[in-house]
C-alpha cells in the first residue's frame, strides 16, 4: 500500500505534468506576476472577478520547478468560482500548511504541500504562484517577489 508521501508525491507530478488552467487569459480583470530569485521561478496569474467579487476564472503560466508549477495549478482549482474574500482566506490557510503551523488535514488538495515545511527552500517554490494570486486581489496589475 502507498504511504501518503507517497500520494502526495503523486498529486504533485501529475499536475506538474499537466497543469490545470494553464494559460493566459486576454480577458482578465486582474493580474499578477510572481518571481522567486533565487531559484528562477515565475510565475503570471489571471482572475476573471465579476461585478460582486467572485473569482469567475483563473489560470496561470509561468516556468519553474515541479513544486511551484503543482501548487499554481492547485490554486487555480483551489479558489475557482469562490469569492475575493474566501481566496484570501485561502491563502492564509495554504501559508499555514506550507509552513507547518497547520498538519494541512481538512485542506483538501492544498494538503499534499504539507511536507514542504521540512525544507524552507521549496516554502518559497510552492507560495509563489499563491503570492502573486494575493497581489493580483490587492491590485490589478501587480508583480512581486518571494524576496
Amino acid at each position: 500500500m502507498a504511504t501518503m508521501s507517497e500520494l502526495y508525491q503523486t498529486v504533485i507530478l501529475d499536475h506538474n505534468r499537466t497543469p490545470r488552467n494553464y494559460r493566459a487569459m486576454p480577458e482578465a480583470t486582474r493580474q499578477a506576476e510572481g518571481f522567486n530569485p533565487l531559484c528562477g521561478d515565475k510565475v503570471h496569474v489571471w482572475l476573471k472577478v465579476s461585478g460582486d467579487g467572485r473569482i469567475e476564472d483563473v489560470s496561470f503560466q509561468g516556468e519553474g520547478c515541479a513544486i511551484s508549477k503543482a501548487s499554481s495549478s492547485i490554486m487555480t482549482q483551489t479558489v475557482k468560482g469562490k469569492s475575493v474574500e474566501e481566496a484570501r482566506a485561502l491563502f492564509e490557510e495554504f501559508h499555514e500548511v506550507v509552513t507547518g503551523k497547520s498538519p494541512g488535514e481538512g485542506h483538501g488538495k492544498m494538503a499534499v504541500f504539507a511536507g514542504v515545511s521540512a525544507f524552507p527552500m521549496r516554502v518559497k517554490c510552492a507560495i509563489l504562484g499563491w503570492h502573486a494570486l494575493r497581489a493580483a486581489l490587492e491590485r490589478p496589475d501587480a508583480v512581486v517577489s518571494t524576496e
